[in-house]
C-alpha cells in the first residue's frame, strides 16, 4: 500500500503515460498513488525500477567504426582512394601516403560534426540539478534529483532548481522560465486550480525541471521525470528532428559519381582501343593509367573543405560564428528568412515615446509626470555601482521616462514603501504592487497589458482601448497603468486577485525599442536578392507590423497573424505559399517556429531561423540554418544552431547569406579552374591512342600528378578567397536542385578554357619534335637519337599546362564581370599561388635530381618565350567570350 492507500499508476509499454497535471488536486493525488506524507522509500524504490532514473537520456551512438566506414567510402573518398592507388602503381609511395592522410583528415572531420547533433541535449542535462529536497515518509531529507519518481513530495524554496515537473499542492514561488519561454521576468506560481485552455507552459499551479526557484516557498507533487518532462521532450525533439546532408554535400556526391564513371569509362575504353590498334601492352596500361589520373581531380575534395573553412574564419569576423563548414554554402542558397523582433530586428533598448491619459489624451503636461512616477513604482529593477540600471529593459525604460518627466524615482524609497509584490505573470501579463508613502497613502498599483489592464477597470473603458491600439499601430509597446486607493486602516491584501480589482485608469505609456539602423538596408538587400523574411513574435500583432513595415518588411504585402498558435497546417501552408507577402506571426511560441520551419521546408525553401530559448531548439534543429542569439541566447540554443551570432544582429545574417553565396560562386570557380586542365591532360593520351603510337606520349603520368597535385592546388585554394563578384546579391537565390557543376560550366572549363590550352600545348610538343627533325612514327625511345628532343617536348607540354593554368586562373576569378572590374591585384594570394607554381615546375624542369624523377629536360629560350605566351591567350579568348555574353545579354530584348 502506499501512503495514500492506492494504487500506483502501472506501466504500459515500457514507461507508464503521465497523469493529467490539470485534473483536480484530489484526482491527481489518487492517480499518482501519494498523499501529504509523501511516498515511502520502499514504494519510491519501487517506482524508480519502473519509470527509471530522473534524466534526459541520450539514444545510443552508432558505431564509430561503422561511420568511419560510411566516410571512407563516400565518392570523393573512393577516387582519392584510386588516386592513392595510382600513385603507388606509379612508384611514389609519398604521394600516396599524401594522399590517403587527406581522406583520413576529411573522414574525422565529417565524424566530428556527426557527433555535433548530440551536444544540445548534453546541455539540456546541464540545467538539471544534482539534489532535491523530497518528502518521504513523511519527513523531509535530501536525496539525488535523479532518483525523483512520479509522486513524490518535493519542497520549493529560493534559489533551487526545480528537479521535475510538478503541480504546486500548498505555497507559492516566483520562477525564472526564461530557458524554456524566454520570458526574462519571473513568473508567479500558486497552489491552486488550472486555467482551461491555457498553454501548459503558462498554467500558474505547475512548475517545470531545470527552471530556477527565484522566490518564495511551496511543495509540490511529481507528475513526470526524465524523458517525459518538458526539457525531456524537448531533448527528444532535438534528437528526432535530424539535420539533412546540404546542397553541397549531396551535390559534390553526384559529382564525384559522374567523375568516376566518366574516368572508369574512358579508361576502359581507350585500354580496349589500345590494344585493338596493336599497341604494347605496357604502353596501353600507361596510357589507360595517365587517363584515370588525369581524370581525376585529387585536389577537390580538400580544396572544396579548405574553402569553407576560410569562409568560416571570415564570417566569424563579422560576427557569425558557423559550426558546420557546410553550413556556408548552405547559406548561399537560403530564400527565406524567420527572424524574431525583440534584439534581432530591433535594438533591445525600450524609451519613452508617449503618454496618454483619460483626460488629456496625448497632450503633454504636469499629468505625465504622475503618470510616469507611479508606473516606475511597479517595477523592479535596480542600480549597479556604476549608476547603470539594471533588469528588464521594458521597466528601466519607465524609470527613465519619469525621470524625463522630472518625476525622478528614488529606488531606494521605491523598496522601502513597497508592502506587496505580485511579479509579472506572462499569463495574466500583469504586474503589481501595493505601496504606502506619505503623499499618497496606501495604493494598488498595476501595470501590464491594456487588453488585460482594461478588464478590471470600474465603468468603461472603450476610448482607452482605442487609444492603445492606435499607439500599437504606432510600433510601441504599450502599458495600461491604472491604481486604487485602499482605506487607511485596511489590510494589505495577500493574494493578487484581491489586489487587482476595482481599479481606475490611470493612463497608458508607449514605449518603443528602436529598430536597429543597419537593419532596413539589410532587409533591402534581402529583396534585391530574392529573400523573404518573416517575423516570428510573441510580442503584440499591431507592434510586430508597424516595427516591420518601419525596416521594409512586408513589401510588397504584409500580412499579421494575431494569435500563431491558433494556426493550423492548412492556413499556414496558404500563408507560406504567397509568393507575394511576407508574414508576421505575432504572439508566437517557440512551437509555432517548429511549425513554420516545417511548413516552409514542405515548400522547397532553404530556411534560416532564428532563437534564443530552450524549447527553440527543435525549430533551431529543423531549419537550414539554425541560428542562436550569442549575447542573449541560451547554451541549449547556441548548441542546437548552425550559426550563433555574436551581435543578435539581423543585419549579420544576410552579411552571412552573402558570404556564402561568395563561398559557393568561389567553389565554382575552382572547378572551373580544375576542370579546365583535364582537357589538356587527357588530349596528350587521345593522340597517342589515336594515332597508334605514331605520336609517342605527349605526358608521362608522373607529370600529370605533378600537375595535379602540385601546381594547380595552392591557386585552387586561393580562389576560394576571392572577393564577392559585383552583382552577388542581386541575383534570386539558386534553386537547391541546382548543381554545383552546370552543363556552362563544362562548356566553359572543357570547351573553351580547355580546348584552347590543349591547342596550345599540343602546338609547343609539335614544335619542340619538329625542330629536332621528328616525323610521325619516328622512334624516340632511350638510345634513340630523338630521345632527348622527346625528353624536351614532353617537358614542353607539361610547361605549356602550367602556364596554362595561370591563364585560367585569372579567367575563373570571374564568371561574368571583366577582371577590371575586380582587379588584376586584389586576390594576392593567388599572385603567390601562381609564383609557387612557376617556381615548382622551374625546379622540375631545371634541377638535375627532379628531372630524372619526373622525366624533364631543359627548356630552349625559345621554347620558354613561346609557352609564357599562354597565359595571355587562355585568358584573352575567355574574356571575349564573357564579354560577348554581356553585350548579348544587354541587347536582347
Amino acid at each position: 500500500m502506499t501512503e495514500a492507500g492506492t494504487r500506483p499508476p502501472s506501466p504500459a509499454a515500457g514507461l507508464p503515460p503521465s497523469p493529467d497535471p490539470l485534473e483536480p488536486l484530489p484526482l491527481l493525488r489518487r492517480e499518482l498513488g501519494t498523499g501529504p506524507s509523501g511516498l515511502s522509500a520502499r514504494e519510491a524504490a519501487r517506482r524508480l525500477a519502473v519509470y527509471g532514473a530522473n534524466e534526459v537520456r541520450r539514444k545510443a551512438r552508432t558505431s564509430l567504426g561503422r561511420e568511419l566506414v560510411r566516410q571512407l567510402v563516400h565518392p570523393l573518398a573512393l577516387l582519392l582512394w584510386a588516386a592513392a592507388a595510382l600513385a603507388f602503381v606509379a612508384g611514389i609511395p609519398v604521394l600516396g601516403w599524401a594522399i590517403i592522410a587527406v581522406v583520413l583528415v576529411n573522414a574525422a572531420f565529417a565524424l566530428l560534426q556527426e557527433r555535433q547533433a548530440e551536444q544540445a541535449v548534453e546541455t539540456l542535462a546541464k540545467y538539471l540539478p544534482e539534489h532535491a529536497l523530497v518528502i518521504r515518509d513523511g519527513r523531509s531529507s535530501a536525496v539525488e534529483a535523479r532518483e525523483l519518481v512520479p509522486g513524490d513530495l518535493v519542497v520549493l524554496e529560493e534559489g533551487a532548481k526545480v528537479p521535475a515537473d510538478a503541480r504546486l499542492t500548498e505555497g507559492g514561488i516566483e520562477v525564472d522560465l526564461s530557458m524554456l519561454t524566454g520570458e526574462s521576468t519571473p513568473a508567479e506560481r500558486v497552489a491552486g486550480p488550472g486555467l482551461v485552455g491555457a498553454p501548459l507552459l503558462q498554467e500558474p499551479n505547475l512548475v517545470f525541471s531545470g527552471t530556477v526557484c527565484t522566490g518564495g516557498q511551496a511543495q509540490a507533487i511529481v507528475f513526470a521525470t526524465g524523458d517525459h518532462t518538458e526539457l525531456g521532450r524537448i531533448a527528444a525533439l532535438s534528437q528526432r528532428t535530424r539535420r539533412d546532408p546540404s546542397p553541397l554535400e549531396q551535390q559534390v556526391k553526384k559529382v564525384a559519381w559522374l567523375i568516376a564513371a566518366v574516368a572508369v569509362a574512358m579508361g576502359g575504353v581507350f585500354l580496349a582501343a589500345g590494344v585493338a590498334v596493336g599497341l604494347p601492352l605496357t604502353d596501353t596500361l600507361m596510357f589507360a593509367i595517365g587517363l584515370l589520373v588525369a581524370n581525376v581531380p585529387e585536389g577537390l575534395l580538400p580544396t572544396i573543405t579548405l574553402a569553407l573553412a576560410v569562409g568560416v574564419r571570415v564570417l566569424a569576423r563579422q560576427g557569425a560564428v558557423i559550426k558546420r563548414l557546410s553550413a556556408v554554402e548552405t547559406l548561399g542558397s537560403t530564400n527565406v528568412i524567420c527572424t524574431d523582433k525583440t534584439g534581432t530586428l530591433t535594438q533591445n533598448r525600450m524609451r519613452l515615446q508617449a503618454v496618454w491619459t483619460p483626460e488629456h489624451g496625448r497632450e503633454p503636461g504636469p499629468w505625465d509626470g504622475e503618470l510616469m512616477r507611479t508606473s516606475s513604482l511597479c517595477t523592479t529593477v535596480t542600480r549597479g555601482e556604476d549608476g547603470e540600471l539594471r533588469g528588464d529593459p521594458t521597466e528601466k525604460a519607465l524609470v527613465e521616462g519619469a525621470a524625463a518627466c522630472a518625476a525622478p524615482v528614488d529606488l531606494d524609497g521605491r523598496d522601502t514603501g513597497r508592502r506587496a509584490l505580485f511579479r509579472f505573470d506572462p499569463r495574466l501579463r500583469l504586474m503589481s504592487v501595493v505601496h504606502a508613502d506619505s503623499v499618497q497613502g496606501l495604493r494598488v498599483i498595476v501595470k501590464g497589458a491594456p487588453e488585460t489592464v482594461l478588464k478590471t477597470l470600474e465603468g468603461s473603458s472603450g476610448t482607452a482601448a482605442a487609444a492603445a491600439e492606435e499607439l500599437a499601430h504606432e510600433g510601441m509597446r504599450v502599458l495600461a497603468v491604472a491604481v486604487r486607493t485602499l482605506p487607511a486602516v485596511a489590510e494589505v491584501p495577500t493574494r493578487r486577485q484581491d489586489a487587482e480589482t476595482g481599479l481606475r485608469l490611470l493612463g497608458l505609456v508607449g514605449l518603443y525599442d528602436p529598430p536597429r539602423p543597419e537593419v532596413a538596408a539589410a532587409v533591402r538587400r534581402c529583396h534585391e536578392a530574392g529573400l523573404r523574411v518573416h517575423v516570428v513574435t510573441g510580442d503584440n500583432g499591431a507592434t510586430a507590423a508597424a516595427v516591420a513595415r518601419e525596416v521594409g518588411i512586408g513589401l510588397p504585402r504584409l500580412q499579421v497573424v494575431a494569435q500563431s498558435e491558433s494556426v493550423g497546417d492548412h492556413e499556414l501552408d496558404a500563408l507560406l505559399a504567397s509568393a507575394d507577402a511576407e508574414v508576421v506571426f505575432a504572439r508566437s511560441s517557440p512551437e509555432t517556429k517548429l511549425k513554420v520551419a516545417d511548413a516552409l521546408r514542405a515548400h522547397g525553401q532553404i530556411v534560416a531561423m532564428t532563437g534564443d530559448g530552450v524549447n527553440d531548439a527543435p525549430a533551431l534543429h529543423r531549419a537550414h540554418i539554425g541560428v542562436a542569439m550569442g549575447l542573449s541566447g541560451t547554451d541549449v540554443a547556441r548548441e542546437a544552431s548552425t550559426m550563433v551570432l555574436t551581435d543578435d544582429n539581423f543585419a549579420t545574417i544576410v552579411t552571412a547569406i552573402e558570404s556564402g553565396r561568395r563561398v559557393y560562386d568561389n567553389v565554382r570557380k575552382f572547378i572551373v579552374y580544375i576542370f579546365a586542365h583535364l582537357t589538356p591532360e587527357v588530349v596528350p593520351f587521345l593522340v597517342f591512342a589515336l594515332s597508334a603510337g605514331t605520336v609517342p606520349l605527349p605526358l608521362t603520368v608522373l607529370q600529370i600528378l605533378a600537375i595535379d597535385l602540385g601546381t594547380e592546388t595552392l591557386p585552387a585554394l586561393a580562389l576560394g578567397r576571392e572577393r564577392a563578384e559585383p552583382g552577388t546579391m542581386s541575383r534570386p537565390p539558386r534553386p537547391s536542385s541546382q548543381g554545383v557543376i552546370s552543363r556552362d560550366m563544362l562548356i566553359r572549363s572543357w570547351g573553351y578554357l580547355g580546348t584552347v590550352s590543349a591547342i596550345l600545348v599540343m602546338g609547343a610538343f609539335f614544335y619542340v619534335l619538329w625542330r629536332a627533325g621528328w616525323h610521325p612514327g619516328a622512334p624516340t625511345g632511350t638510345g634513340s637519337p630523338l630521345h632527348h628532343a622527346y625528353i624536351t617536348a614532353t617537358t614542353a607540354t607539361f610547361a605549356g599546362i602550367v602556364t596554362c593554368q595561370v591563364g585560367t586562373a585569372f579567367a575563373a576569378r570571374t564568371d561574368h564581370a571583366a577582371l577590371r572590374d575586380i582587379g588584376l591585384f586584389t586576390n594576392p594570394l593567388l599572385l603567390a599561388g601562381i609564383a609557387f607554381e612557376l617556381a615548382f615546375t622551374a625546379a622540375l624542369v631545371y634541377a638535375p635530381p627532379l628531372q630524372g624523377l619526373f622525366g624533364t629536360a631543359a627548356l630552349p629560350l625559345d621554347v620558354v618565350a613561346l609557352i609564357a605566351t599562354f597565359p595571355v591567350l587562355v585568358w584573352g579568348t575567355d574574356e571575349l567570350r564573357r564579354w560577348g555574353r554581356r553585350t548579348h545579354r544587354l541587347t536582347k530584348p
